[in-house]
């Protein structure tokens, strides 16, 4: 146990039938939340298809079958998870098995992780993990932030392993913190950032809990901080970067993201399930049911200040702040205690969890599996395709709101000479948006025989594409789906 002084309160603390159903309710939810990825061959998550149409050039790179009109070029880049593991599943399965797999992967770290660290701080389970199998498809994780994802989970496992040897000697704590640094530098930034900045409040509230002096803990957050220093360092002399320009509050949404939250496609789902959250946490803490450990105290204050603080938009990655939030949900419980005391309590518990849970799992089914039949489609249009033709992407907000404004969808040209399935594919924007996207990313680049111009479209935007030298194109329509439609040079 890392805090020897702290007396663990379980909420199953009668080890009869109440501890055996809360397992039962867990294993059973855990299952029923990692059904949507088992079932679904592409997930109707919003940066999906970009990430599975990377993933085809990535893993065709070097073989007879790679693109001539992209080129793969590597350098010391952050957010490299998917990217580094998916071409190498890829060699024994399809692109689109390998893909799915990493998701499923990533949610698995999710819930593993908030379990090892609640062992690891208290000695036992009963909280995080319900509260990862809450947040399993919360808004980030649902737009298909999957690197994130994939991120958050490893800072978990990085955060356990930490405290495990928090006690130890110096060289043992500097060689874990090196591990987890250098591979959430892999992974995803932001990833890193959190596990930073949830060690660094850890280490402020051990300096102020045992009156360390203010060389020793200055000397522990340094050993902190160095690995990063000198990862960062060796980026920039590598001609690596990290996202583009771009830094903006928008202070007026941050509110709103606390009820926006929980569900990525239905606001009404997601604000009630926020707001009955809200209200039991409220309740138990008020009933002295639930309390927060010192060390939790110290991390809830320091992720709010971090929420309010951190910008909306940051060296042009939208939604920072945004991800705070599930950040702080999967951590803190493990620095919560729980009390129930009776059985009626813990059946109040139980069916809350449930509730939540269940009615967000419903909504990623319901979203889903609608939207194979649109994948299918899509895909079954490029049988209308010639071989060599020249994919435009086109798109428009059907119901303009601040999150479309804001998370415009990417685009980019790719000359088909096999396309892909998914290589053009609709997707979700929490149920009011619609677009189609082809690759874009630092390691997949668009070879610069094309130029951009705007062309006007007949009841839908689209973004037309010309060959260097050769003016503009004729195109006819091939596929579409609602406002987003496919064209083709001839």
């Amino acid at each position: 146990m890392v805090f020897s002084d702290w007396q663990v309160t379980t909420a199953w603390a009668r080890p009869g039938s109440d501890r055996s159903v809360a397992i039962v309710v867990f294993a059973l939810l855990a299952a029923a939340s990692l059904l949507p990825v088992l079932l679904t061959p592409i997930p109707a998550m919003v940066d999906y298809p970009n990430h599975l149409a990377r993933m085809y050039i990535l893993s065709q790179n070097g073989t007879p079958d790679a693109n001539p009109y992209y080129e793969v070029a590597w350098a010391f880049y952050p957010n490299l998870a998917m990217d580094l593991l998916v071409p190498q599943m890829a060699r024994l399965i399809s692109v689109e098995n390998a893909t799915r797999l990493f998701l499923l992967l990533s949610q698995s770290l999710i819930v593993g992780g908030a379990l090892v660290l609640e062992r690891v701080v208290k000695g036992r389970v009963h909280l995080a993990g319900f509260a990862a199998l809450m947040f399993l498809y919360c808004l980030p994780f649902a737009w298909g932030f999957v690197n994130f994802e994939f991120g958050l989970g490893v800072t978990l496992w990085g955060i356990a392993a930490y405290l495990m040897v928090a006690e130890r000697a110096l060289p043992v704590r500097f060689v874990v913190n090196a591990v987890f640094v250098t591979a959430l530098f892999a992974a995803h930034f932001f990833s890193l950032g959190v596990y930073g900045a949830t060690l660094g409040f850890y280490e402020l509230w051990r300096a102020h809990d045992r009156k360390v002096s203010y060389r020793d803990a200055a000397l522990r957050l340094l050993m902190l901080a160095v690995p990063a220093v000198v990862l960062f360092r060796v980026m920039q002399l590598t001609a690596g970067s990290i996202g583009s320009e771009g830094t903006s509050w928008l202070f007026e949404f941050k509110p709103l993201w606390l009820f926006r939250i929980m569900n990525g496609y239905n606001l009404t789902v997601s604000a009630a399930s926020a707001l009955t959250l809200m209200a039991l946490l409220y309740f138990a803490a008020k009933r002295g049911v639930l309390k927060l450990e010192p060390a939790g105290i110290w991390l809830a204050i320091g992720f709010a200040l971090l929420y309010l603080a951190i910008p909306s938009k940051l060296l042009g990655t939208s939604f920072v702040d945004l991800r705070v939030i599930p950040a702080a949900a999967l951590i803190i419980p493990a620095f919560c205690s729980l009390s129930l005391p009776s059985r009626r309590w813990t059946i109040a518990a139980l069916t809350a969890v449930i509730g939540i849970t269940l009615a967000n799992l419903a909504i990623v089914f319901v979203v889903w599996l609608s939207y194979r039949a649109d994948y299918a489609a899509i895909i079954e249009s490029f049988h209308n395709i010639d071989r060599g033709s020249l994919v435009l992407v086109g798109w428009r907000c059907i119901t303009p709101t601040p999150s479309c404004r804001t998370y415009s969808p990417r685009w980019a040209s790719s000359r088909c000479r096999r396309a892909p399935p998914s290589a053009v594919s609709p997707s979700p924007m929490a149920g009011r948006c619609r677009y189609a996207c082809l690759p874009r990313s630092r390691r997949a680049k668009r070879r610069p025989t094309f130029r951009p111009s705007s062309a006007p479209g007949t009841g839908t935007t689209t973004i037309s594409m010309c060959s260097a030298g050769r003016g503009e194109p004729t195109a006819r329509p091939v596929g579409g789906i609602g406002q987003v439609r496919a064209f083709c040079s001839l």
